[in-house]
């Protein structure tokens, strides 16, 4: 098992490159199951752990598929196989979008209950409803979802969710492109990685209206073509970098960015003090001297993200005040806190908020990894805290962070990662 060994105490300065976005990227490799013919050749994809989970789930259902240089190529011509198996699925809880696409193309899908991160519970009953809307039959037992339907065919309706989610409305979409009809879907994600999954369809030869907003309409087609296409930049990663070096008094220019899409988080580093500049496609941040206690809400896009809330909360360590940090979509988000304390911090948790007391002396020790964005806010608290910090059990941050501490090395960090045995 890997950990990270950080020396704290160096500024971070330089130029950094954002990587392709995780959360974009798993939909739409999901998506090449709704077509039959073709290879499909998808640019930007990132080299993560979830990127090769994912993609072993594909290639058991009978993809053919390659991978170099952040270039991916698929063919799901000879998928015959509708089910996701426990030992894939157990590992990350995205594999529940082949459901929509298995069950458009096939007309049945049985996937096994998902797994992933474990900081509270994650229903997927929005993902159930939106397949039951548009004419499919659900069942669980044994651990597995069964879905199938009459006719052998979904059918268009109307999906209004009670509450905003990105997976869900991803797994909507992906089922209705190839359903008899119109579909509606209201309250749907407006994140990034939606729309660029939507883009994504419709260079395929999908017919959607709406992509960018809460209220996407979709009259399905027959079907699609495999096409080239090019995926965004992971805002979430870009965010961890500019808090990194925040937290440092640094200065860095992320490249490759769209910084509309970064909007709600520059924001909020201009309140807490840093100075922000932007370009087309590169973001440059120059801490202050002292960083000003900024309170955040964690909504959904286009508000702050609530993957940012964890690396937020180490970044207010260092504020001289008291903030508050409050997660309107997962209350339970804050398994990160306790190792945060672990640190030297003053952090206390009131229901779904952190009151985080600023400006402690932070010292470096031995600190747990519980979930891909905790382990992030432990990297970035472990860049200022006095002496050597290990971070453990980094598989979590190898799950979503490109080569993560090879980017802070070359600004300037001191990070080492060294195989440890997990109770020695």
């Amino acid at each position: 098992m890997d950990k990270l060994v950080i020396r704290g105490g160096r500024r971070l300065s330089g130029t950094v490159a954002a990587s392709g976005s995780k959360n974009s990227s798993l939909p739409v490799i999901a998506a090449t199951l709704l077509c039959g013919n073709g290879t499909f050749v998808l640019h930007n994809i990132p080299d993560l752990q979830d990127i090769k989970t994912f993609t072993q789930l594909l290639q058991h259902l009978g993809a053919e598929t390659t991978f170099s240089d952040n270039t991916m190529t698929i063919s799901t011509e000879k998928v015959k196989s509708v089910q996701a198996p426990y030992e894939l699925v157990k590992k990350m809880r995205a594999s529940i979008y082949v459901l929509g696409p298995m069950l458009a193309r096939f007309g049945t899908a049985r996937v096994s209950l998902p797994g992933g991160c474990a900081f509270g519970p994650r229903p997927i009953d929005l993902h159930l409803m939106a397949m039951e809307k548009l004419g499919a039959r659900i069942t669980i037992e044994t651990g597995y979802i069964d879905a199938s339907m009459d006719g052998g065919k979904l059918r268009g309706a109307h999906i209004e969710f009670p509450v905003t989610s990105v997976g869900a409305t991803g797994n909507a979409v992906m089922a209705a492109v190839l359903a008899e009809g119109m579909t509606t879907i209201g309250n749907a994600a407006a994140e990034p990685e939606i729309e660029t999954l939507c883009r994504f369809l419709k260079a395929m030869g999908a017919n959607i209206k709406g992509i960018g907003t809460t209220e996407l309409k979709i009259k399905g087609t027959s079907s699609l073509e495999a096409v080239e296409f090019h995926n965004i930049f992971d805002r979430i990663e870009a965010g961890t970098l500019l808090a990194a070096a925040a937290i440092t008094g640094g200065e860095i220019t992320v490249n490759g960015v769209i910084p509309e899409q970064l909007k709600a988080v520059l924001k909020k580093f201009v309140h807490a003090g840093c100075t922000i500049e932007t370009s087309e496609n590169s973001v440059t941040l120059k801490s202050p001297e002292i960083l000003v206690p900024t309170d955040v809400v964690a909504k959904p896009y286009p508000s702050f993200p609530t993957d940012m809330q964890a690396q937020w909360i180490a970044l207010m360590t260092r504020a001289d005040g008291t903030s508050h940090i409050t997660d309107k979509i997962y209350h339970e988000r804050f398994n990160h806190i306790p190792e945060l304390n672990r640190l030297g911090a003053h952090i206390e948790i009131r229901k779904n908020q952190a009151v985080v007391h600023g400006l402690r002396k932070l010292s470096g020790t031995k600190v747990m990894s519980t979930d891909l964005r905790a382990s992030a806010s432990l990297v970035i608290a472990g860049l200022v805290a006095e002496g050597t910090t290990e971070v453990l059990r980094v598989y979590h941050l190898d799950r979503g962070y490109e080569k993560i501490e090879v980017k802070l090395n070359s600004l300037g960090a001191d990070i080492k990662r060294e195989q440890y045995k997990e109770f020695e």
